[in-house]
């Protein structure tokens, strides 16, 4: 039978297990990529915030207090 051009094609079997896993390989694209380079980005936020923030002791310069 033709297909009319105004109405959307009926959606096959086949054509719905093509989209089954088309989702199911980005729902594993998922937890394979965008995870693990999220956990980096949160990994240097949170090493670029400890670097800035942390206390520094200078040794090489001691300071000298007279109480007097």
């Amino acid at each position: 039978m033709r297909q009319l051009k105004g109405k959307p094609k009926k959606e096959t079997s086949k054509d719905k297990k093509e989209r089954k896993q088309a989702m199911q390989e980005a729902r594993q694209q998922i937890t394979t990529v965008v995870l693990p380079t999220l956990a980096v980005v949160v990994l240097l936020i949170v090493v670029f915030v400890y670097v800035a923030t942390r206390p520094t002791i200078t040794e090489s310069s001691p300071v000298q207090h007279n109480g007097t």
